[in-house]
């Protein structure tokens, strides 16, 4: 479905890379999340960290599967070729995203940062539902392009957490901001990153509509 090689090798190569990151960090490397566990100060609620570990746990697996899911399915020729293949990996995408979304809203009162950033989340959590329910709305409609566009905003919310982590990264580890401060920046910066680059790829990359050929039996 990506015409750009080159842009379709990018996208594969950081969600590879991130991938390996996140469960190298946190399965191996801090399986408590001591480091990140340490910046929720003030919170207004007690936090079971075992439950919270659990349900963290959940949240990532099926971050990454969502991610994978998503990636694999904007190949072109497993589209052409694969038609069934594309409709179960798609499936498993939209269940991949509903548990994502149902884990974050667990752990959004205990956001890095506060009540401002506990909204922030669950506001991620219904556009991200949203947008990947317009998708599979659009395709039921056999409206292929307007499924494109609406996968490609959708799959752009599966890089939520890296470039929450980029940017508070910059922000507090380069130029000393707080981490209560660079992550807040981060939270509502990437939600605007990701609506940008979504809505840059669909002009862009998409701006001829794809038709498919009729699967062959």
């Amino acid at each position: 479905m990506i015409k750009s090689k080159h842009l379709y090798l990018i996208m594969i190569v950081v969600s590879i890379g991130y991938m390996l990151y996140v469960t190298y960090v946190n399965f191996i490397h801090d399986p408590q999340a001591t480091d990140f566990l340490s910046h929720k100060t003030e919170l207004s609620r007690s936090l079971n960290i075992p439950v919270w570990l659990n349900v963290m746990y959940v949240h990532l697996i099926f971050a990454c599967m969502a991610m994978a899911a998503g990636a694999v399915n904007f190949a072109a020729s497993l589209l052409r070729k694969h038609r069934a293949l594309h409709r179960a990996i798609g499936y498993l995408y939209i269940v991949s995203v509903l548990i994502v979304c149902l884990t974050s809203g667990y752990m959004a009162p205990y956001s890095t940062g506060g009540k401002i950033n506990s909204i922030a989340f669950n506001l991620v959590n219904m556009i991200w539902i949203g947008m990947t329910i317009a998708a599979l709305v659009q395709i039921k409609r056999k409206q292929v392009n307007k499924h494109r566009k609406w996968m490609v905003r959708s799959y752009a919310f599966c890089f939520t957490n890296m470039f929450i982590h980029v940017f508070t990264f910059v922000l507090s580890d380069l130029f000393g901001v707080p981490y209560a401060t660079g992550y807040t920046v981060g939270v509502y910066g990437t939600i605007v990153l990701n609506i940008a680059l979504a809505e840059l790829v669909i002009r862009y990359v998409y701006r001829k509509p794809t038709a498919l050929q009729p699967s062959r039996k």
